[in-house]
């Protein structure tokens, strides 16, 4: 009787030991057979596509920062930091007024070497927001608008880089002097005849100009890495952006 229930219990344990294995084998099975299904709809190239819109970016943001970072790189560029309407109506009024006559000349000048300076910090914060871009996005953006990659960047991160920006704009404007002659300038203004008290926040003015700039010559070199040839500059660029020809 023993010896029956002992054959008993290792059959029991013999079936369940090959009912265990036999749902590894049909998990490994069904699994294997969703790869092979992605493969053939051509949805493995996720992760390669994920990169190469990433190191596309990478090269944006290095042509961007080289560029805008040079002496007079923003002054001389389209995305020249003008003065925002506010400030415009402060210089309005100073410009008639002894030893503010080039004050808008002045300011133009140091918003914009301010930014420059500023560009040189940018490349950290920009690669570490590169990052966020998810395999699953990485098709719609390859094949969605010339900047969509850029536009992509922005959307998710613009605010994240606006705060980390902060204190490299701040520490800018300090070593270009913009903060102590905008401060004597508002302090003149406001004392002036017949004008309300202002002080216009001329940080977050230079802040999202420089960023402006930055992401406009980013999608640039996006633009230029889709559409020639000649600047897939490696395997990776040459594969991804080929399924766009």
């Amino acid at each position: 009787m023993r010896l029956v229930i002992l054959i008993s219990g290792l059959l029991l344990f013999s079936l369940t030991s090959s009912t265990a294995q036999l749902k590894g084998l049909l998990k490994s099975a069904k699994e294997a057979a969703g790869s092979l299904t992605d493969i053939k709809e051509g949805n493995t190239d996720g992760l390669d596509i994920a990169g190469g819109l990433k190191e596309a970016l990478n090269k944006g943001v290095e042509s961007a920062v080289t560029s805008l970072s040079a002496k007079d790189g923003y002054l001389d560029s389209p995305y020249k930091l003008l003065l925002p309407d506010d400030v415009k109506n402060v210089v309005r009024k100073l410009k008639v007024v002894p030893g503010f006559g080039d004050v808008e000349d002045k300011l133009i000048k140091k918003m914009n070497e301010t930014a420059e300076l500023a560009a040189k910090e940018a490349t950290p914060i920009f690669v570490d927001a590169i990052k966020s871009i998810t395999i699953t996005d990485a098709k719609s953006i390859l094949f969605g608008e010339d900047d969509a990659a850029t536009s992509y960047l922005s959307a998710k991160s613009r605010t994240k880089l606006y705060d980390a920006f902060a204190p490299v704009i701040q520490k800018a404007m300090s070593t270009t002097g913009i903060t102590k002659y905008w401060s004597s300038v508002v302090t003149k203004y406001n004392r002036l005849p017949l004008t309300k008290d202002v002080n216009p926040d001329l940080e977050d003015h230079v802040n999202n100009k420089s960023l402006d700039g930055l992401f406009g010559l980013i999608s640039v070199k996006e633009e230029g890495i889709r559409s020639d040839v000649s600047q897939r500059t490696s395997p990776l660029l040459q594969d991804v952006f080929s399924k766009l020809d």
